[in-house]
């Protein structure tokens, strides 16, 4: 799933394009292009402030240092949000008050801006309403022409306090983007997460089940010949030390990557095994430890995806150790084949001759469940049930499409 996700954005991420220009504007970056806004904005006040009538009867001194501290501040408004909103709305207030420097608030609209990217959320700030009414007082400004931008005019100041409102509600909305954008990606990784525990839950399963289901039925084996056929006993316990061994191999690695504390994505990768209906010999020699007579017919695996591979034989183990568990001793059959609609697999038995397969309305065990949950997995059909003419079976449609080679 990971992989599938690495190539496209989710819901609510940005998409390629979008994250490649994130990378590109590191914090120096972005400091550097509020300077040259600074910059920009003093030089454009110093220029207002010159054709204005009021500004140019002013002080030299005046202007400039109105402009500086109107324009200047913008520079650090991602370090300082709040003070650089207050200095810039003070000075900008005092240049229009006074007239020096007519202009609507182009630095407090920036500096307002941060202010609501950083804030946290205050439930009792109308923004959806300021952010309506700027926009419609901007749209009817634009709509009634030029006249209502000559300096010293009421509406400029009007058309001040409604830029600076549609920079607030601007700011609360990219805010808002960005809480959702994290939320997103904290819930694909979250589910990243139980998807990989529980893959990791059914690898233990399937280790367990099929190591401990061959371990029983040799346990019951020898019991029931220590008495009168010894050297049959022993090959039993033979058995169970070599399939005990095995499954404790198993886990003792698996889990030793869990218990690490920084796992890296190679042992996440390593905790696949490079398991694969190439395996399925030791699946067939300990089913017949168990005295599970197997038939494999297998037809044109070529081209198998990895994944389709291990999900296969991790189906194939399930149903044979269902049928040791269930059945055994008896005869079990295996057959793979590929077709145009993917991968089928069916497994059947001639039937218990100690205790019965669970009943369709039984609850189904975790074996079953596995099964049809790596099926669901890729998509595929799943069935298992009795046979009517005895024993059980388990037919399984995996598809795919198959590799080149």
């Amino acid at each position: 799933m990971v992989d599938d996700w690495s190539g496209r954005a989710g819901p609510g991420l940005p998409d390629e394009g979008a994250r490649a220009v994130v990378r590109r504007l590191r914090p120096r970056e972005l400091l550097a292009l509020d300077v040259l806004a600074a910059v920009v904005l003093v030089a454009a006040f110093l220029a207002m402030s010159g054709a204005s009538a009021t500004g140019s009867a002013a002080p030299p001194a005046a202007r400039v240092t109105l402009a500086a501290l109107m324009g200047l501040p913008v520079a650090v408004r991602r370090l300082w949000p709040v003070p650089v909103c207050a200095v810039t709305a003070v000075a900008s207030l005092v240049a229009a008050l006074s007239g020096v420097v007519p202009e609507p608030f182009l630095a407090v609209a920036l500096a307002l801006y941060w202010v609501a990217v950083t804030a946290p959320r205050a439930r009792w700030v109308p923004t959806p309403t300021i952010g309506l009414v700027s926009v419609v007082f901007l749209l009817a400004v634009v709509l009634a022409g030029t006249s209502t931008w000559e300096p010293g005019a009421l509406p400029m100041q009007v058309v001040g306090v409604a830029l600076a409102g549609a920079a607030w509600a601007t700011g609360r909305a990219v805010r808002e983007r960005r809480a959702y954008a994290a939320r997103s990606a904290q819930q694909l990784a979250d589910r990243a997460v139980a998807e990989e525990r529980l893959r990791i839950a059914r690898e233990l399963h399937d280790v367990v089940a099929h190591h401990i289901g061959v371990i029983a039925v040799k346990a019951g084996v020898a019991h029931h010949v220590l008495a009168k056929h010894p050297e049959a006993a022993g090959e039993a316990l033979g058995v169970i030390g070599t399939a005990s061994r095995a499954a404790l191999a198993e886990m003792r690695h698996m889990l030793g990557v869990l218990r690490s504390d920084g796992t890296t994505d190679e042992e996440v990768a390593d905790l696949r095994p490079s398991l694969g209906l190439s395996e399925l010999s030791g699946l067939v020699e300990h089913a017949a430890a168990a005295g599970v007579e197997v038939e494999v017919r297998a037809r044109d695996l070529r081209g198998l995806p990895g994944t389709v591979d291990l999900s296969a034989y991790r189906i194939v183990q399930e149903a044979l150790t269902n049928v040791m568990k269930h059945a055994g001793p008896t005869r079990c059959r295996v057959e793979l084949d590929t077709d145009e609609q993917g991968l089928r697999i069916r497994v059947t038995d001639d039937g218990p001759r100690r205790r019965p397969h669970p009943r369709p309305g039984d609850a189904p065990g975790h074996g079953l469940l596995g099964m049809r949950e790596r099926v669901a997995l890729h998509g595929g059909d799943f069935r298992a049930g009795p046979r009517p003419e005895g024993g059980f079976a388990v037919s399984v449609r995996l598809p795919f499409t198959r590799q080149a080679g």
